[in-house]
């Protein structure tokens, strides 16, 4: 058996390994004895001065699993083996339904829980699935935490290891985790502002987001224009939400709306789109409220973290208003690691994933898209002139399927070819490659002076990479 783990916990086709039912309870068996552990340890060590537990076999505590799922067909089939799991090992189960990645993280913290997982793909078609945990504190588990975990599912030391009787779990289906989500949401948006006149395009995606997005908007005063909201377990993501934002872009222009809101799958990730239909990435999203935040004096060290992928432009337009840009390895988790870390408090990726820390663990679409509103509605300015502060310079980013991931410092003709873009840009540009966490896809991704130079560029390294690896 290969590596579970990737960058954003474990991924694949659904029913294929590792993605199977038989791994998923195996993962669910492993998270709730690692827990379960760490939860006695912690409840004997809270007991009073000379008080002990009863039996020296039975557990003080249950520890309890936040269980939520994104719109997934075998959503359904992973969430009834990771509770199975769960259970057997003695911990309960509760189990949300669908909700965004970013709602589980919140209810996992504000229950009291000792974990919590998200069954999504994120942003993947249909037919994959994967399993995302998070810690009691809301944040994603740490790597060594994982590979703890990843062991104990790899080997037979819990074979033995099974309760009995009444040390079974539980398993607890709770309805109000939508409710506790919209009012911590709508909690961060400022009292003395409202979306009343607010005319919105609003895509789900047919994602985790479907339900309770609309809600958030609309109890705010906004008028909503709803579409990806009718999910059937296969068209989560298809040609709609933040991978395909043109379409709320084109609806935004079409009905007037004031702004445009595409998800993801489970709503961690945001695009928008402006007035006018002119689709706003993650780059000006990060730009724009950073502005907004260090004029208020509540941007940390007047700092922002980003990754590689992020717009040489966004960078530009910062340093111009004394805000510095660091970049993290790519992928939210790795953003959120060194925010809290070296204690900034906004960061994000250009693909949509925005954090902020002062009111959440992960990234959230629906926050994200709250804030861009607070700043339009503080500004009174329309959000096609409020990106104008973040200008971008031109740039391509190409997916090449491969079959193998190798060290690309170990291809030859690869570098060779980063080399060549390297040197044809010189010091008007930055050439960037690498492999997908997730996906078996190579991303290149080239920033220049002109649009036609990045794009031919970013060709040839293309076609070498899908000649070697393809």
């Amino acid at each position: 058996m290969g590596k579970l783990f990737g960058t954003d916990g474990v991924r694949g086709l659904a029913n294929e390994y590792p993605m199977t039912p038989e791994i998923a309870m195996a993962i669910g068996r492993a998270v709730a004895h690692v827990l379960q552990n760490r939860a006695v340890s912690v409840a004997k060590t809270s007991l009073p001065i000379g008080l002990k537990p009863l039996e020296s076999n039975r557990p003080v505590r249950r520890a309890k699993i936040v269980v939520g799922k994104d719109t997934r067909l075998s959503g359904y089939m992973i969430e009834n083996a990771l509770v199975a799991g769960i259970c057997s090992m003695g911990a309960d189960a509760i189990v949300i339904g669908p909700l965004p990645t970013p709602g589980v993280a919140f209810v996992t913290q504000s229950m009291r829980a000792d974990a919590g997982i998200m069954i999504s793909a994120s942003h993947n078609a249909y037919h994959d699935n994967g399993i995302k945990i998070f810690a009691a504190d809301g944040y994603k588990l740490p790597d060594e935490v994982e590979e703890e975990i990843e062991k104990i599912v790899l080997s037979t030391v819990l074979e033995k290891n099974r309760p009995k009787a009444d040390l079974v779990g539980k398993a607890f289906r709770i309805e109000d985790a939508i409710g506790r989500y919209v009012v911590s949401l709508k909690a961060v948006f400022p009292k003395d502002l409202d979306l009343q006149g607010v005319r919105l395009a609003l895509d789900c995606a047919n994602g985790a987001g479907y339900k309770v997005a609309p809600m958030i908007f609309e109890e705010l005063g906004a008028e909503v224009i709803r579409s990806g909201v009718s999910p059937n377990g296969l068209n989560i993501n298809a040609k709609c939400g933040a991978l395909h934002p043109e379409a709320v872009a084109n609806q935004t222009a079409e009905m007037r709306a004031d702004i445009g809101i595409a998800l993801d799958g489970d709503g961690d990730r945001v695009i928008l789109s402006d007035e006018n239909g002119e689709i706003v990435d993650g780059d000006q999203i990060i730009g724009l409220c950073a502005i907004e935040m260090k004029a208020q004096g509540i941007l940390k060290r007047d700092t922002v973290v980003t990754t590689p992928m992020s717009n040489i432009g966004l960078e530009v337009a910062l340093r111009d208003k004394g805000i510095k840009l660091v970049r993290a390895q790519v992928g939210d988790r790795y953003v959120v690691e060194l925010m809290r870390r070296e204690g900034y408090n906004l960061g994000g990726e250009q693909s949509g994933h925005l954090v902020f820390l002062d009111h959440g663990t992960t990234g959230d679409g629906a926050l994200a898209a709250l804030k861009v509103l607070e700043v339009m509605r503080r500004s009174g300015k329309r959000l096609s002139e409020l990106k104008k502060s973040i200008r971008l310079f031109p740039q391509v980013t190409k997916n090449v399927r491969v079959t193998k991931k190798p060290p690309l410092s170990e291809e030859p003709l690869i570098q060779e070819a980063i080399k060549k873009a390297e040197t044809a840009l010189k010091d008007s540009g930055r050439v960037f490659v690498r492999f997908s966490g997730t996906e078996p896809v190579c991303r290149v991704m080239i920033e220049g002076p002109d649009q036609q130079g990045v794009n031919d560029l970013a060709d040839g390294i293309v076609q070498v990479i899908r000649s070697r690896l393809g």
